[in-house]
């Protein structure tokens, strides 16, 4: 399969990471964020979080700086719009997307797929839309009891000594999820290991994405 890569080593890239929740980030898109660092690309981040109050904002601090670390420069937002009501809030969290757009040019929008069945993470992959007109957007998945996994079609292999490390933050920064019986190494190695089955991932893990428009020259 041909690699289409968004920057190279000593390659400046503008990532913003949007997710509706404290760790969804990191479980969709974490591992293409460490294996982008990890390559040496000189990665610019603004990572935006729009529902984590009281213990969940302090976790989903100290995971976005796990997650970050050697990043060449990074800056964290945490909102605390009200969770599972994100539809009826949609005019104020357009408003503070339209604020950060103001703030950052980003060659990269990390966001929730259109067809999530968390009503939160679709209002998310609404706004994405109507606010980011003229960026590559990749949705990236989050697995779940809905049962609404879908057909991604852009991939981002991950090694194994990344999956191991995105496995391994995972589990020591959001205390307040490991009793979720879907929070565990299986769920996340397991969809990893069927994304990478599908990209032919040289090593066998990775996160998926639907990506839907490009411009490729």
């Amino acid at each position: 399969m041909m690699r289409l890569g968004l920057a190279r080593r000593g390659e400046e890239l503008s990532v913003l990471c949007l997710g509706a929740h404290s760790d969804d980030i990191e479980i969709g898109a974490g591992g293409t964020i460490l294996s982008l660092i990890a390559s040496g690309v000189r990665l610019n981040v603004n990572w935006c979080v729009l529902s984590a109050g009281g213990q969940r904002a302090a976790e989903a601090s100290a995971s976005a700086e796990a997650f970050l670390e050697g990043a060449q420069s990074t800056n964290v937002d945490v909102a605390e719009f009200e969770d599972s009501y994100f539809p009826a809030q949609s005019r104020d969290i357009k408003r503070w997307l339209i604020d950060v757009r103001a703030r950052v040019r980003p060659d990269v929008v990390f966001t929730h797929a259109r067809l999530d069945a968390h009503q939160d993470h679709r209002e998310v992959n609404k706004l994405t839309w109507n606010v980011f007109r003229d960026h590559l957007v990749l949705e990236y998945e989050i697995p779940k009891w809905d049962g609404d996994l879908g057909q991604p079609n852009a991939y981002s292999p991950l090694t194994a000594e990344v999956m191991e490390r995105k496995i391994a933050l995972l589990h020591e920064h959001f205390g307040t999820q490991r009793s979720k019986d879907w929070f565990d190494r299986e769920t996340f190695a397991g969809l990893a290991r069927l994304r990478g089955m599908e990209c032919r991932a040289p090593e066998h893990f990775a996160e998926a994405f639907v990506l839907r428009k490009a411009r490729i020259l």
